[in-house]
């Protein structure tokens, strides 16, 4: 028995203990072939379809980001276009009341300026009215003042109205030619 022992231990020192035995490899390889097919036929596929959809799923984010991302620019570019026609329109509309604002004014200029003249107007008549009236007055108590003094220095009194109106008549003409003469 020793004998055995020291023989195969002679022998497992010969072998080389990095290069497996023989049923080892077989067996090894057995199962290394049924795992491969297990993966080939269940694992793959599913790996496959798996990578697919999540394929799918980053192109169709991609498509749907490029939609949005154009109807972000389209909705941009209309937001820029209402935006200038809402600009353009507020000049407009601002001109408008400019040139509004300019005919009220000048309306107002117009209107001012007639009730002016119509206030000048009336003015003017009504101190025209007041000459007169103060004009008449003033003939006669000048002529019945004159007529008075004349009285007072002849000794007599002056009766005749007819003479006595033609003689005072007289006497203003001579006084308003003798103050425009002067004037």
């Amino acid at each position: 028995m020793l004998n055995a022992l020291v023989t195969s231990a002679a022998e497992e020192a010969a072998h080389n203990p990095l290069i497996p035995e023989w049923y080892d490899i077989i067996w090894s390889g057995v199962c290394f072939v049924i795992i491969l097919g297990v993966v080939w036929k269940v694992a793959l596929p599913k790996m496959y379809a798996l990578l697919d959809a999540r394929s799918a799923a980053i192109e169709g984010n991609i498509a749907k980001a490029d939609a949005a991302q154009k109807q972000a620019e389209a909705a941009l570019e209309e937001y820029t276009r209402q935006l200038a026609e809402a600009r353009t329109e507020a000049g407009e509309i601002r001109e408008a009341a400019r040139e509004d604002g300019k005919k009220i004014v000048a309306e107002a200029k117009d209107a001012a300026a007639s009730e002016a003249a119509r206030l000048t107007a009336t003015a003017h008549t009504q101190i025209e009215a007041e000459r007169q009236t103060a004009l008449v007055s003033l003939r006669s108590e000048v002529g019945s003042l004159a007529l008075d003094l004349a009285g007072g220095v002849v000794g007599e009194t002056l009766s005749e109205d007819a003479r006595a109106a033609a003689v005072v008549d007289r006497f203003l003409a001579e006084l308003e030619a003798s103050e425009k003469a002067a004037q």
